[in-house]
């Protein structure tokens, strides 16, 4: 019975796993600058007069020495958290 139920849950993987890699991603962005501030939840990059803050959590890949000063490039995505679609005041 065991064996069966692996075999329809590996079955139903391979079913949808052409279905997961097509699905849209957002567009990734980069910003690039020098560190002004990091915390466990954020990456603070001075851009130009502009200080863009990016979120981060720990599945967020850091390749070298995250500290202040140092030069980065941080890609990142705009994902919408929710959308209001406000009334047509024109009636």
């Amino acid at each position: 019975m065991k064996l069966l139920m692996l075999k329809i849950t590996v079955a139903a993987f391979l079913a949808m796993a052409p279905a997961l890699q097509a699905a849209p991603h957002a567009k990734t962005y980069q910003v690039t600058g020098p560190v002004l501030e990091v915390t466990d939840s954020t990456v603070t990059v001075q851009k130009g007069d502009e200080k863009w803050q990016v979120a981060r959590d720990q599945s967020t890949k850091v390749k070298g020495d995250l500290k202040v000063g140092a030069k980065v490039t941080i890609e990142y995505e705009m994902v919408a958290k929710g959308v209001e679609v406000k009334a047509d005041k024109k009636k």
